[in-house]
């Protein structure tokens, strides 16, 4: 049976992955937290689910990396360099990152490039998403990942055709960009919908998460899917084989 380690146990997940492991007849190995020896608990394990703070990111695969053992990453809120490190440990181990662990929303992401491929440059392109009052970061890693989505679908690049904080009068919008919206509020565990708006007809799809344990299940499944693998960078959409 896989033994997997859980970095970031304390938090909102960790409950969550404890009966996700179980369920999927593997063994908890053990978690850790701010102050605690990741090392340890990673030598003690077939592989690592990090859910813990992007400030944490690089020590936590600095013992991934001296474990010899692969780490999914499934941390919001990281920025460019700790894609970079997440790059640099894959040339020692396997390592998968996202924005959104949910099998729903990696299903989601598939649709959503399809639709943006599909259709035209006419159809306008808004991604909205709705978290608790709690969270942090905005848009939400998963809004990110669907716009990326979006926008390899279009073949552009996402930081150059991404609209956010719309305020005041800022004038039309731009053809091509890829909108965000974000709202806050109450115990929401994550709404996302991408909207494709065109003249006179729009589609809109979408995921509602209605409890954290969707986003255990799936952080579990792709942690059993990536030990054994050779070392390098995975996705979500590999684990079901999108």
């Amino acid at each position: 049976m896989a033994r997997i380690g859980i970095i970031g146990s304390a938090g909102r997940m960790g409950a969550a992955l404890v009966d996700a492991i179980a369920a999927a007849g593997a063994v908890h190995s053990g978690g850790v937290d701010k102050g605690d020896d990741v090392l340890a608990l990673a030598r003690g394990s077939d592989v690592l689910v990090d859910f813990s703070a992007p400030a944490a990111l690089e020590g936590n695969l600095d013992a991934a990396i001296a474990a010899g053992v692969p780490i999914v990453v499934g941390t919001t809120g990281l920025e460019e360099r700790h894609h970079w490190l997440c790059d640099s440990a894959g040339e020692a181990i396997a390592v998968l990152q996202t924005g959104n662990t949910s099998l729903g929303i990696t299903l989601l992401a598939h649709l959503v490039r399809e639709a943006a491929r599909r259709l035209g440059e006419d159809w306008d392109i808004e991604v909205v998403e709705t978290h608790h009052r709690m969270k942090v970061d905005s848009p939400s890693g998963t809004a990110l990942l669907l716009g990326e989505a979006a926008a390899e679908g279009r073949g552009i690049d996402l930081a150059a055709h991404s609209a956010r904080g719309r305020d005041g009068i800022t004038g039309v919008r731009r053809a091509g960009d890829i909108g965000f919206a974000a709202l806050r509020g109450g115990t929401v565990a994550g709404d996302h919908t991408v909207h494709f708006l065109a003249d006179d007809e729009r589609i809109a799809l979408s995921h509602l998460a209605e409890n954290r344990r969707i986003f255990a299940k799936g952080a579990v499944r792709a942690a059993q899917w990536l030990i054994g693998k050779p070392a390098g960078r995975y996705t979500m959409p590999q684990v079901l084989d999108l």
